[in-house]
C-alpha cells in the first residue's frame, strides 16, 4: 500500500504568509487534516503528516520524516502572498521528464479544474530549489493554494464548503496518483 507523507507548511514560530485576517500556518494545519481525513476513508493509502497541531518543523525535518518513512509520494500544502491570485505548484528543477512530472501534471490539471470553476487563475506548473523538494527522496510536490493577500482568492479561502471540496479534490488525486506508486 503506497505510503504518503502529507505536509502542512509553516507552523509554530513561523507563521508563513498572512493577508485579509487569514495566517498560512492555520489554513495550511487544516487543510492537510481535512485531506487526510479523505484519504483514510478510501483504505487504498497510508497516510502520515508532518505535524498535525500549530508547532515548528524544519524543513529538514520535514524532509526526514518522509525519507525515514521511505514514503512514496510528499506533498506539502501551502498558501501564497504577494499580489498575485491563483494556484500553482512546483516540483524540483530537472524532474519534468520522470514520474515526479507526471504527478505534477497529474494533480496540477485535478486541482484547477476544481479551481477554475471558482473562478481562480491557473499560475502554472512550476519548478523551484524548494528545500523540502530537494532534500526529498520520493516523487515531492508543493502546492501553493490561493493568495491570502487577494480579497477574491480570501474570500474563498474562509468558506468552509470551499475548503471541505478542495480538501476533496485533493484527496481523490492523491488516491488515483497513488495507485500507479
Amino acid at each position: 500500500m503506497p505510503n504518503i507523507v502529507l505536509d502542512a507548511g509553516h507552523g509554530g514560530n513561523d507563521s508563513g504568509a498572512t493577508g485579509n485576517g487569514l495566517i498560512e500556518k492555520n489554513l495550511t494545519l487544516d487543510l492537510v487534516l481535512k485531506v487526510e481525513q479523505h484519504l483514510k476513508t478510501k483504505q487504498s493509502v497510508i497516510v502520515h503528516l508532518t505535524r498535525n497541531t500549530d508547532e515548528f518543523v524544519s524543513l529538514n525535518k520535514r524532509s526526514q520524516i518522509a525519507n525515514k518513512l521511505n514514503s512514496n509520494l510528499f506533498v506539502s500544502l501551502h498558501h501564497n502572498a504577494g499580489g498575485g491570485t491563483g494556484f500553482e505548484s512546483y516540483i524540483y528543477p530537472g524532474l519534468k521528464n520522470t514520474i515526479t512530472g507526471q504527478i505534477q501534471q497529474e494533480m496540477h490539471k485535478d486541482i484547477i479544474n476544481f479551481l477554475k470553476l471558482q473562478g481562480m487563475t491557473d499560475r502554472g506548473q512550476r519548478e523551484a530549489n524548494f528545500a523540502v523538494l530537494r532534500q526529498t527522496k520520493m516523487p515531492a510536490i508543493l502546492l501553493e493554494n490561493l493568495f491570502l493577500d487577494s480579497k477574491k482568492d480570501a474570500s474563498l479561502l474562509k468558506k468552509p464548503t470551499f475548503i471541505e471540496e478542495l480538501s476533496q479534490t485533493m484527496a481523490n488525486s492523491i488516491a488515483s496518483i497513488a495507485t500507479n506508486l
